[in-house]
């Protein structure tokens, strides 16, 4: 039975985040990872790296962004959909998150939070984009974390910067749903 997105981040709100192989093999074999963005791969690839994650039993998140061979337009969403397994895709693109609710993937819209420009962007797109998670990097600003969840009716995953069990806590503590992070002694928390 397919685990759903929300239910497998309410269990372990640690996503594990790859970017290699190495990654990809590490997270799989770890039963308490239940997410995974996959942040790699190419147009001939990605439907392999997929199915790994898959045949784990977890969530397969695609970063379509970072994926070599792949358009920025909504095609490239399509793709994905119709070649892979794929539960859902990662963007910081608004057309491609409503391109992939229309394929009934799940999504998550990633914010660069790197002035208050880009504060303000999250609150003005949460109403008309409805990503299922917005993600937010540096996820390491409990302060900014805190206040966003505050005014946002969309979970909050925190991405970047998650490298230790005080930096997990932080976010969380601070309203986030979940945490992202590429380093494997998080994902054993």
């Amino acid at each position: 039975m397919e685990r759903i997105f929300w239910e497998a981040v309410e269990e372990n709100p640690i996503i594990a985040a790859v970017k290699n192989m190495e990654d990809l093999e590490k997270c799989c074999s770890l039963s308490d990872i239940h997410v995974v963005f996959i942040l790699f791969g190419d147009i001939c690839s990605i439907a392999d790296i997929v199915q790994k994650v898959k045949e784990a039993g977890k969530i397969a998140m695609i970063h379509v962004d970072l994926i070599g061979g792949l358009s920025t337009r909504e095609i490239a969403v399509e793709f994905l959909k119709n070649n892979t397994e794929a539960d859902g895709i990662i963007t910081t693109k608004p057309a491609l998150v409503r391109k992939a609710r229309e394929l009934s993937m799940y999504t998550v819209l990633r914010y660069f939070l790197l002035d208050s420009m880009a504060y303000e962007n999250i609150l003005s797109q949460q109403h008309s984009v409805h990503p299922d998670f917005i993600e937010v990097l540096p996820g390491a600003m409990p302060k900014v974390i805190h206040r966003l969840c505050a005014e946002i009716k969309v979970p909050v995953i925190a991405g970047g910067l998650i490298t230790d069990k005080e930096s997990v806590m932080g976010a969380l503590t601070a309203g986030a749903t979940a945490v992202s992070s590429t380093n494997h002694k998080v994902w054993n928390l």
